[in-house]
């Protein structure tokens, strides 16, 4: 310490450090106007490249987001629940798109009034095009 100076504290370091680094907030993808979530509502993302490959496979899509780099599809809560979807999909509870630099545009709406695209369908679809055997068939490792 030199004459005059002053004498921070690590709690004061640490911060100061927090306030340099201002998270982006995280961005909900939004239901559209007029449908309804009853089972909650979470998000598949995607690297954008997989979205045109995905959805001729699934037999029915809900609301899907895309922006340059990653396409987001709504699914029921916690469809996640003993599924360990395939990287490098990312499963996005909330339905929140930490990534996205702005709100991704939305590229499919379906007819009536639940956005979900059917999970496991979609894991299936994403398996496949990433090359990854499903939770359910790997061998089991004592």
């Amino acid at each position: 310490m030199n004459a005059g100076g002053r004498v921070l504290s690590l709690d004061t370091l640490v911060r100061l450090r927090r306030g340099l680094s201002t998270p982006v907030p995280a961005l909900r993808l939004p239901v559209p106007e007029g449908m309804t979530t009853p089972l909650g509502c979470d998000a598949v993302a995607m690297p954008a490249h997989y979205g045109p490959l995905v959805m001729p496979r699934l037999p029915r899509v809900g609301c899907v987001y895309a922006d340059a780099t990653h396409w987001w599809l709504l699914v029921p809560s916690d469809s996640d629940h003993a599924l360990e979807w395939p990287a490098p999909v990312r499963y996005a509870t909330g339905a929140i798109a930490p990534d996205a630099p702005a709100m991704p545009a939305l590229i499919h709406r379906p007819d009536g009034t639940l956005p979900y695209t059917p999970p496991i369908p979609l894991y299936l679809a994403l398996c496949r095009l990433t090359g990854t055997a499903p939770t359910w068939s790997r061998p089991v490792s004592a």
